[in-house]
């Protein structure tokens, strides 16, 4: 498939934002049941204050995927039966929720109130994962995401993205969390790794069910193609092929898999003895995981782009192949 930057960029900043959201919600749980210390509220404003950012980031961006924008609303008009009409829906619900709990923290409402929202809006965000993820999921004839590794992998991913930008988030506002966010920043980052490459071994295993004999119903084993079809471009030979080099599949392959997950990995473990070590906001600490975000955010990019591109539509078998 060809990947539309657009979804790539929607699909990441939401589920860096629903991550984050998720974290901040755990956090509060946990603190009220006096397991760890109360961060101070900073922490929660400047967490749902990000999350809010990027969740509309991703909206704003889902726009441009739009061919006739004017017409957005009309997207949710089928949502009994379209995943993508769900999400539609989700979305704002989320980014609300999100918005309400941040001002929650902001305007000292009453903490089980703020909870309750905080809650919500962690049900919001499941609910826009599962949404978001089944678009492609639910699409039989694209063996690659006809699996339950995509809803696994588009829930790890965001929910590591987001705890890494609340391990940054509390080294600014709540350094005596900062261990242990990257603790399970660096447990979700692992776990990523192992379900998208798993899904990367089942990918490759997989076979066309559909061949020349089948799709024109003649079983000789001497069918030779010679034309694509088309004598020039047309919808069909852009938007279901991505018109990139084996080589550079590849490449992008490993530079996921270096960027999302291992210097990330890298860089969050090598900031622990520093994150329990710090009794207070340090700029070193800080500048570290500001940088493993964002070399996270770069990968996941280049992952859900990858996502994109290993998806074998059927009809290439035929748009895409000349003699």
């Amino acid at each position: 498939m060809r990947p539309a930057f657009s979804v790539v960029f929607l699909t990441t900043l939401c589920g860096a934002a629903q991550g984050l959201l998720l974290a901040l919600v755990v956090v509060q749980c946990l603190a009220a049941s006096g397991s760890v210390p109360a961060p101070a509220a900073a922490f929660y404003i400047a967490g749902a204050a990000a999350a809010v950012v990027l969740g509309a980031l991703g909206l704003l961006a889902s726009f441009f995927h739009l061919g006739h924008p004017e017409r957005a609303w009309r997207a949710v008009a089928m949502w009994r039966t379209s995943w993508l009409s769900r999400e539609c829906l989700a979305l704002p619900a989320f980014l609300a929720l999100a918005f309400l709990y941040g001002c929650g923290h902001l305007l000292g409402w009453p903490a089980g109130a703020v909870l309750v929202l905080g809650l919500l809006a962690v049900l919001a965000a499941a609910v826009l994962f599962v949404c978001t993820s089944m678009i492609y999921a639910c699409l039989r004839f694209l063996q690659e995401w006809a699996s339950p590794l995509t809803m696994v992998n588009f829930v790890l991913l965001g929910c590591a993205s987001g705890c890494t930008l609340a391990t940054l988030a509390a080294a600014c506002f709540a350094p005596g969390l900062t261990g242990l966010m990257a603790v399970w920043a660096c447990v979700l980052t692992a776990a990523g790794l192992v379900s998208r490459l798993a899904s990367l071994v089942r990918n490759a295993r997989l076979h066309p069910k559909s061949t020349l004999q089948s799709a024109t119903g003649i079983r000789s084993d001497k069918i030779r193609q010679v034309s694509r079809g088309f004598t020039a471009s047309a919808f069909n030979t852009r938007e279901f092929f991505h018109g990139k080099t084996p080589g550079t599949v590849q490449t992008v392959k490993y530079g996921f898999l270096l960027g999302a997950f291992v210097v990330p990995f890298v860089l969050l473990a090598s900031s622990l003895p520093q994150a329990y070590a710090a009794a207070g906001p340090m700029s070193g600490l800080i500048v570290l995981l500001a940088v493993a975000f964002l070399i996270q955010y770069a990968g996941l990019v280049a992952e859900r782009w990858f996502f994109f591109t290993e998806a074998r539509h059927p009809q290439n078998l035929y748009y895409q192949r000349a003699a």
